[in-house]
C-alpha cells in the first residue's frame, strides 16, 4: 500500500508595515508650488524563509515625486506577510512567492502609501496594478541568460 503524501497548503498568518517612511525635504515652501509632480514608482519583492514551512514576503514600494529638479517628497512603504506554505512541491514555491504572495500584499502597500502621502499633506497617489507574474517571468528569463536583475518600474 502507498504511503499518502500530505495535501499542500496556503496560509496568510499575518499581513503588516515592516517599515514605513515620508521625506518632505523641501518643506514648507513645497506647499506653495503649483507644478503637477512628475512621479517615479519602484517595486520590488523578495522572500526568506525563518522558520519550517513559513516565509516572509515582503515587497517594497517607493515613489518620489518631482517638480523639475526639487524633490516634493519621498514615500517607501515596505509591505510584509507570514505565509505558512507546507508539503508544496520545491517547484512551486517560487511561483507562489515571487507572484502569488505580492500579489496578495500589493493592494495593502498601494493603501499605506497613498495614506502616508496624504497624511503628509499632498493629494493620495493611486498605484496602478502590478503584474508580479510579469516581472517574475522577466526575472527568470534574465537568469536564464545570465543577466542582472532589473526593478519593476512605472
Amino acid at each position: 500500500m502507498a504511503e499518502e503524501q500530505p495535501q499542500p497548503s496556503f496560509q496568510i498568518e499575518k499581513v503588516y508595515v515592516k517599515d514605513l517612511s515620508l521625506e518632505i525635504p523641501n518643506a514648507p515652501q513645497v506647499f506653495l508650488e503649483a507644478q503637477t509632480p512628475q512621479l517615479e514608482i519602484q517595486v520590488r519583492n523578495e522572500s526568506t524563509r525563518f522558520a519550517e514551512g513559513l516565509f516572509e514576503v515582503v515587497i517594497t514600494v517607493t515613489v518620489t515625486a518631482k517638480a523639475g529638479e526639487k524633490t516634493l517628497f519621498l514615500a517607501e512603504a515596505a509591505q510584509a506577510g507570514i505565509f505558512s506554505l507546507r508539503n508544496v512541491p520545491d517547484a512551486d514555491l517560487e511561483p507562489l512567492l515571487a507572484v502569488a504572495c505580492p500579489t496578495i500584499l500589493y493592494p495593502y502597500a498601494r493603501e499605506t502609501v497613498s495614506d502616508v502621502v496624504t497624511r503628509g499633506g499632498f493629494p493620495p497617489v493611486l498605484l496602478s496594478p502590478v503584474s508580479f507574474e510579469a516581472i517574475y517571468a522577466q526575472r527568470r528569463q534574465q537568469a536564464a541568460e545570465g543577466a542582472p536583475r532589473v526593478e519593476a518600474a512605472s
